[in-house]
């Protein structure tokens, strides 16, 4: 059994601990955090055998894998500690804020042979697999356009999304989905980038629009933010189809929707319960069936995508990005 570590008791452990427990392969063994009085709340509801500090977590030799689900800002610092101690790390998105970070935790990575890959669970569902499916086997004829959005109101204050010196801003929340995304149907490396964003009180993006350019032609247009109702989707333009995806940063069940000559075809994808293939993924990396599908090379690219972007938007033109090291 591969023994997990959660470093911190943040929200989204509420999502990926029902994953751990369902696999045949892996057990929630102890949860780290800062405060004696959330863990005991935290425990109270889901029984973690063992609650530790932060260090304790990465002292403790029965731990192989840390997950990391802290504000972005904190993300390379202890996904690095954790590396070096000696734990296989699985991330939460952004895998970090800077390509340097990106840069210190593939060190860490390869110093201390460990796996180490970001947390988009959307990468690993089925519904994610139909979609690149469609594009790679010609059903939109060749790809033109990538449209996509994630928005949503953000109602909680003081909130670590807020927080510029956390990482926060709504690009890196939850514009990193599409931007994931597009990298992955992109079928070329980005070449340049165009942004615009509005600032809110705590001088962190409420929202942000962008423009990505593909070595290939392929361009891709997205938005985000905290200050519009839920939405989330994603819309591919090809030279003999469309295909509309709702809600793909977080299959649900929806049908693909593929638009072409003569009609359009309902596509139903059949996948597994959120985070179950993802944990899957680690668990396959970590004893050596396969590599981690998210590489650091593919990380350290679509950070480098991000700040391009927020840099784009803060001088006001477009920026030509420089080949991957």
């Amino acid at each position: 059994m591969l023994r997990w570590g959660l470093l911190g008791t943040a929200r989204i452990n509420r999502l990926i601990i029902p994953a751990i427990r369902q696999s045949t392969r892996s057990e929630v063994a102890a949860v780290a955090s800062r405060s004696e009085v959330t863990a005991a709340g935290f425990n109270a509801e889901w029984h973690i055998p063992t609650i530790t500090t932060y260090e304790g977590l990465l002292a403790d030799p029965a731990i192989d894998i840390v997950y990391v689900p802290l504000p972005n800002g904190l993300h390379a610092v202890w996904a690095t500690r954790a590396l070096q101690a000696g734990k296989h790390v699985l991330c939460e998105k952004p895998l970090a804020i800077t390509t340097g970070e990106v840069d210190a935790i593939v060190a860490a990575a390869e110093r201390h042979g460990r796996i180490a890959t970001e947390g988009f669970m959307f990468r690993h569902h089925a519904q994610t697999a139909r979609i690149v499916e469609i594009v790679r086997d010609g059903a939109l004829g060749t790809l033109r356009t990538i449209a996509s959005a994630f928005t949503f109101n953000l109602t909680r204050s003081p909130d670590v999304r807020l927080d510029a010196t956390l990482g926060g801003g709504s690009l890196w929340d939850v514009g990193c989905y599409p931007v994931s995304m597009a990298q992955l149907l992109a079928g070329a490396p980005p070449v340049a980038v165009s942004a615009e964003q509005r600032l809110g009180p705590n001088r962190v993006d409420e929202f942000f629009a962008a423009t990505i350019e593909y070595a290939n032609g392929v361009t891709c247009q997205f938005h985000c933010g905290f200050r519009a109702v839920y939405q989330s989707y994603l819309r591919l333009v090809g030279s003999a189809g469309v295909l509309h995806v709702e809600r793909p940063f977080r299959p649900e069940g929806q049908p693909l929707l593929l638009q072409r000559e003569g009609g359009v075809e309902q596509i139903l994808v059949a996948g597994n319960a959120i985070f179950a293939d993802e944990v899957a993924d680690m668990e396959d990396a970590v004893l050596g069936v396969k590599p981690p599908r998210i590489s650091l090379g593919e990380s350290r690219r679509n950070v480098a995508t991000i700040e391009a972007l927020y840099r784009a938007a803060r001088e006001g033109r477009r920026i030509a990005l420089t080949p991957d090291p």
